[in-house]
């Protein structure tokens, strides 16, 4: 349990991939392609919370760490999604230093923090709660996601945080909270993304950013981030579909039909 969180704080590469169709067998397909990590994505699709359990176990079958992207910032859907068995959470928008600390405690039990203690999948519905007590809190990575201009305006106090695993950016919502998500804002979101990077680094936190593209990947490791979000199911299927289609069409050409007798 404890190995995802110490390659993460350890700043080992890691490659992972968004899970956003809301069924245990898309979930079971990725983790096939064995990514280093499936990120369920409570935030922005249609993943109910009574479903976040079985996909967590469809990726626990194939030994891929799960963690989910809560819908936001409240220690309920935090202990949610680690009751169900995450291997941590990814929040969303989180812009002050007050934010990230609150989700520390929500994650953590105490004397770390002020998570809840139950009878969930986590600890094997009660039988093995002092197992999981003793190892939790060393094992749970917290990623704190910076996506708006405040936040980049906070990163270091905000990378300062105790108990805040990875600084996750995401370059979407940063680009709009800053006015750069035209073609000419790139180098201004580039410059951004660069500073987050920075500041993580200097707090001895590990630097993540979500990547639509494998190439981007490449051009921020080398900036220092080492966590990584790959694109989604829903775009590895669309694309895919699309590159078969394309690929099958190609030079495609319809059976020339004969003619009758009667012409």
């Amino acid at each position: 349990m404890k190995e995802f969180r110490d390659r993460t704080i350890g700043n080992a590469p890691l490659v992972g991939v968004f899970a956003e169709i809301p069924h245990p067998v898309a979930v079971e397909v990725t983790a096939l392609a064995k990514p280093d990590f499936i990120c369920i994505d409570w935030e922005h699709s249609q993943i109910a919370r009574d479903q976040i359990e079985n996909l967590v176990r469809a990726s626990d079958i194939h030994r891929i760490p799960a963690m989910v992207r809560v819908p936001g910032h409240a220690p309920e859907e935090i202990a949610a999604a680690l009751d169900g068995g995450a291997r941590g959470i990814l929040a969303p928008r989180v812009s002050t230093a007050a934010q990230a600390a609150a989700i520390v405690k929500a994650s953590r039990y105490p004397p770390q923090g002020e998570r809840g203690v139950g009878p969930s999948r986590a600890t094997n519905y009660g039988y093995g709660i002092f197992d999981y007590l003793a190892d939790a809190n060393a094992s749970i990575v917290v990623a704190v996601q910076v996506e708006t201009a405040e936040g980049l305006a906070n990163v270091d106090k905000i990378a300062a945080v105790e108990g805040v695993d990875v600084v996750f950016i995401g370059p979407g919502d940063l680009s709009v909270s800053l006015d750069a998500w035209r073609p000419e804002g790139a180098q201004k979101l580039a410059k951004a993304i660069e500073k987050i990077i920075a500041a993580t680094l200097k707090h001895g936190k590990a630097a993540g950013i979500f990547c639509g593209r494998p190439e981007d990947v490449a051009r921020w490791a080398e900036k220092g981030a080492s966590f990584f979000i790959l694109a989604s199911d829903t775009m590895f299927l669309g694309a895919a579909t699309a590159a078969g289609l394309a690929e099958a069409k190609t030079g495609f050409k319809p059976a020339k039909r004969k003619r009758s007798a009667k012409g």
